[in-house]
């Protein structure tokens, strides 16, 4: 049976974190940190049984922060140029090591990373990490190198912007020099002589406080000074350090990495650098960060990722719905645009870098989350991720420090997620301490979740939107509601969500085409709705709409065994 992936991600700093009374900008010692260890058995088997396969754990490796770790031979950060006490895990400090802070024993750390992803595994989930190319902080320094490996910018030439065997881009003969405080005139003033190029491509040596200030960009052969002209025969040594960064995670058992901005990096990196890992880990996969629909083809089929975020699309698309900003019937040019590669797009409704679904910024209200969820989870063959706490209504209310109130969880600093605190409960892992609301989300996360690999008309099964015979019909208003068909074999799911707010009595038409790509025989069927588990019979006809009741923000799924014209019509009424 073909698998749908379904992702759990999570920042293992904030997850397993029992502090109650944190302070915004509080050290570690204040507001407490999550550990690797704390993902016991327990943990991951109450993690799985939403309906996951796959764990994304975000910030595992060693970034910039402003707690000392210098007892541990940890090359320690200027407060300056972190954001936040924690600070940001996309500040990569050394690629070869592990965030001390999510180590019970720091010395230990490597191995106990070892351990939570065998853990993990037994569990029967596989692990992602993330990948990050474009940028590393400022003050990088692995204090973890392999033998025989070198330091990026160890034998850089820094008297010039570019060159082709440079780990980094400068600006020479200039002081770094940014337009926010950096302790000038203090005895910890951060000096960086000469400034290199802030990640976020800044070329300059003044980037501003909205800048990746904190990070330095990576040199991939590319002259961007120069009309971006190319320089990668021989391999630029950028590339080596990256394929062998790459190759020592995959060593360590981990099954896909999350790749951070990829279209920052040439694809031809991608292109060469994926080939040699997969030729090694064939089981590896990749999952591309990237937002400009123009790439999609080039870093699939060239590149070679598996999988690209399906941000600009459908999330924007399902985010604007609910916001009232654009017609449901929008999310037809979603799959359309994608020219085909539907089932290749990482769908998703929250993420890090993206506003909680339950914050007052976005919908203000959990219980509205159903046909968000289920058009996004269920309209493709597509992996499909969720975030920690998302399916408890986490509103990330906190002004946590760094970060501030900004409808966000926390990437920056040290904190407790109030949603996750309740139901981790200490390792637990129940649901004693949720709000009734809370419980109810969570059970409607895992009837969802669980049944895109039990269907398999979700999992392996063939795609077909029904909105453009809809437009104009009675009792289907094509701003509010969306259909669609999967269907597997003889097992047909019509799926119709509403993202209105009043219950309604939804007729939706199938047409005579869908009938016979599916190779069914029209008819009156027995049916059963997978999410209330409700039984009636339904038409599925061309001539007769398919009549059913939706909830106001709600879905239905109602599944039908239909007699097939190369089969003998059993269980037709």
């Amino acid at each position: 049976m073909q698998q749908k992936i379904i992702i759990y991600q999570v920042l293992p700093r904030l997850f397993s974190n029992t502090c109650e009374t944190c302070v915004p900008h509080g050290t570690i010692a204040q507001n407490g940190v999550g550990k690797l260890n704390d993902f016991t058995p327990k943990v991951l088997s109450e993690i799985k049984s939403l309906g996951i396969t796959h764990i994304w754990y975000t910030g595992i490796i060693e970034h910039a922060t402003q707690t000392d770790y210098s007892q541990y031979n940890i090359h320690p950060n200027n407060k300056y140029i972190v954001k936040g006490k924690a600070g940001s895990p996309y500040a990569i400090s050394d690629y070869y090591d592990i965030d001390p802070d999510l180590a019970t024993d720091v010395p230990n750390r490597m191995n106990e990373f070892e351990q939570l992803v065998a853990r993990t595994h037994d569990a029967g989930m596989k692990v992602i990490i993330d990948f990050v190319p474009n940028h590393v902080a400022r003050e990088y320094h692995s204090d973890q190198l392999p033998e025989g490996v070198t330091n990026l910018g160890e034998y850089d030439n820094t008297e010039k912007q570019f060159d082709p065997n440079n780990n980094f881009y400068y600006i020479p003969r200039q002081r770094f020099s940014p337009h926010f405080y950096i302790g000038q005139e203090s005895p910890d003033a951060y000096y960086e002589f000469p400034a290199k190029a802030t990640g976020n491509d800044h070329f300059d040596a003044y980037p501003g406080i909205n800048d990746w200030y904190e990070t330095v960009k990576l040199n991939y052969g590319v002259d961007y000074l120069a009309w971006r002209q190319q320089h990668f025969d021989p391999i630029p040594d950028t590339w080596i350090k990256m394929r062998d960064i790459l190759l020592f995670w995959c060593s360590k058992g981990i099954d896909a990495f999350r790749c951070d901005m990829v279209h920052m990096v040439p694809v031809e990196f991608w292109h060469w650098a994926i080939d040699i890992v997969k030729q090694k880990y064939p089981h590896i996969q990749f999952i591309a960060e990237i937002y400009d629909p123009g790439l999609y083809e080039s870093y699939l089929n060239y590149g070679g990722f598996d999988f690209l975020y399906d941000k600009v699309g459908l999330y924007d698309k399902l985010r604007a719905i609910l916001c009232n900003d654009v017609s449901a019937a929008q999310i037809s040019y979603c799959w359309q645009a994608l020219d085909g590669h539907i089932d290749r797009m990482l769908n998703f409704l929250e993420n890090h870098d993206e506003q909680r679904f339950a914050s007052v910024q976005y919908a203000g209200d959990a219980s509205k989350v159903l046909p968000s969820l289920v058009v996004s989870s269920m309209m493709s063959k597509a992996p499909f991720m969720i975030y920690f706490g998302q399916e408890l209504g986490e509103p990330a209310n906190d002004a946590e420090g760094f970060s501030g109130k900004d409808g966000r969880t926390t990437i920056f600093d040290y904190w407790s997620v109030p949603t996750v605190r309740a139901w981790y409960n200490n390792g637990k892992c129940n649901i004693t301490r949720l709000l009734p609301e809370q419980r109810s989300l969570r059970k409607l996360y895992k009837k969802v979740l669980t049944l895109c690999n039990k269907e398999k008309a979700i999992s392996e099964g063939a795609f077909y939107d029904l909105m453009y015979v809809n437009f104009g019909h009675n009792h289907f208003d094509p701003h509010q509601q969306y259909a669609f068909l999967r269907y597997w074999r003889n097992e047909i799911l019509v799926i119709i969500v509403n993202f209105g707010p009043y219950k309604t009595q939804v007729s939706t038409y199938i047409p005579q085409h869908a009938i016979d790509m599916m190779q069914i025989i029209p008819g009156r069927y027995m049916a059963i709705e997978l999410l209330e588990k409700t039984h009636d019979e339904k038409d599925l006809q061309a001539d007769t709409p398919f009549i059913t009741e939706v909830d106001g923000y709600g879905a239905v799924i109602w599944k039908i065994k239909a007699a097939q014209k190369t089969s003998i019509p059993t269980t037709k009424i």
